[in-house]
Formats: structure tokens, sequence, C-alpha cells
């Protein structure tokens, strides 16, 4: 069975007792909320979800996917490039799928569009305790994150149940 990406990253976060939520876009095809959802938003903006996604991350893990994917990839890059955003981890998983991909940075670093140091913001792995040592290393130890319990807020529309 083949689940959507996010579908996957939600299903792990619901399964493991973690609250998951979804951000939308909204699309001319039809799109619904996959079933791993404790909450989620519509955004009928391409700009405006990734805004969301960017600001409340601490990392990035790139999987297998289409343009979308490529296009997050590149604008967190860029972002934390010219320390517009916290240098966090990005992760890319799955070597062999992005075996082409790699090798193009890898030929803008050759050809200096990028720098050598770029590279340090990549991981890539296909091993996900490496994922998650990394992410541990790198983001949660770095940024001090420590889990706590989920407090509504009032201003995304939870209720205080």
């Amino acid at each position: 069975m083949f689940l959507e990406v996010s579908e996957a990253a939600n299903k792990g976060a619901y399964e493991a007792g973690g609250y998951s939520v979804g951000c939308n876009i909204i699309l001319p095809v039809e799109q619904k909320p996959n079933p791993y959802l404790h909450k989620w938003i519509y955004i009928p903006y391409f700009f405006v979800r990734k805004v969301i996604l960017v600001k409340y991350s601490f990392a990035f893990i790139v999987m297998p996917g289409g343009i979308g994917t490529l296009d997050e990839l590149f604008e967190a890059l860029t972002l934390i490039q010219n320390r517009i955003i916290a240098g966090f981890p990005v992760v890319i998983f799955d070597k062999e799928y992005h075996k082409d991909l790699c090798e193009h940075i890898e030929m803008m670093v050759k050809h200096e569009s990028i720098s050598a140091e770029d590279m340090e913001l990549l991981f890539v792995t296909d091993s996900v305790e490496d994922l998650v040592a990394h992410i541990r290393k790198y983001s949660i130890k770095k940024f001090g994150l420590k889990k706590k319990a989920y407090k509504a807020k009032w201003w995304f529309g939870e209720s205080r149940k």
C-alpha cells in the first residue's frame, strides 16, 4: 500500500501518540485530509503554506516527491543560506531516488554556482537511525527542544477541551 509522503508522516506521528496536523493546499483536483490528522487547515496559496511550514519547523526531511518537494527544499536552503531562518538540519532521505539531484548540487559546487560550505547544509541518508540521530543532534539539542503538553490556542480556532 502506497501512502502519500505527508500521510505517512502523519500516520507515524498519530500512531506514536503525537499530535498530527496538516496544511492542505486547495487544488483544482480533489484533495481531502488524510485520516491520521487531529487538526488540519485548508490554505488557498502555495506561498502561505510554505511560510507556515517554514515558520514552525526545526528540521526538514525531504522524502521522494515531486516539483513541490523540490520547491520547498530549495526555498528552505535559500533561507538558511542567507540566514533568514535558523540553520536547522535539512535531511534528504533515499539516496537512490535523490542521486541525480545530489549530483546536480555537487555540479553546482564544481561550477561555483554555490559554495562548498552550502553542501554542509544537507545530510543525505538511507538510514532512519542516522536521520533520527542527526535531527536529535542538530535540532533537538541545538534548539533545546523539549516535549511538552500541547495547549490549545484560541487564535487557531482550537477548543480548550
